[in-house]
């Protein structure tokens, strides 16, 4: 076999190679729904406030939709968020500063006044998140972003990768991140930050 005849055997085998990684596959099996872990101990446990609800729509979260922590339910939070104060709060259960900040801000919460507080878990499985709100003592409502590197609130937000990170959404749509403070460490630095966004 001369070299001419090697490389084209070596080119037709790779061009062969590449169209069968392009083309579509069908495995003649439907794919499998799995179900997920049975959280609802878990949901029972942490005791977690509904999920918010609404009609309306914040345009940088238009279609975003997150699964709610504590029924399994899916918000649409483009229109949950709509026409009213949210502090929207980003955590994950291995990031120290966030199991020091949930507390505070479900404190801030239970204040008279206080604007609305959505919790948003991402980087870490549910059941971990129900297991620390619930060790945190910290019931508010909270919604699921997934496990991976982004999901779709994430997306939108665009956070940091150091959490946690805050966002105030305004009755009329607004979304800004909160920059000072970074980590809330009581509720009047809480109330001080929505009140002068």
């Amino acid at each position: 076999m001369t070299t001419a005849t090697k490389w084209a055997l070596a080119v037709g085998v790779l061009v062969i190679g590449v169209i069968i990684a392009v083309l579509p596959r069908d495995h003649g099996t439907p794919a499998k729904n799995t179900p997920g872990p049975d959280l609802s101990a878990a949901r029972a446990a942490a005791a977690l406030a509904p999920c918010p609800t609404g009609t309306g729509e914040v345009a940088q979260l238009k279609g975003v939709s997150a699964q709610c922590l504590g029924d399994g339910s899916t918000v649409d939070l483009g229109s949950a968020l709509a026409g009213h104060t949210t502090l929207v709060n980003i955590w994950a259960t291995w990031c120290e500063p966030c199991k020091t900040e949930l507390p505070v801000l479900s404190r801030y919460a239970a204040e008279p006044g206080a604007a609305k507080v959505l919790e948003v878990q991402v980087a870490s499985t549910e059941a971990d998140g129900l297991a620390l709100l619930t060790k945190l003592g910290v019931h508010l409502p909270s919604v699921f972003d997934g496990q991976g590197l982004s999901g779709p609130v994430r997306t939108a937000l665009k956070p940091p990768p150091s959490l946690p990170a805050s966002y105030l959404v305004t009755p009329d749509g607004q979304v800004r991140f909160i920059q000072n403070p970074r980590v809330f460490h009581n509720p009047d630095e809480v109330r001080k930050a929505v009140e002068g966004s």
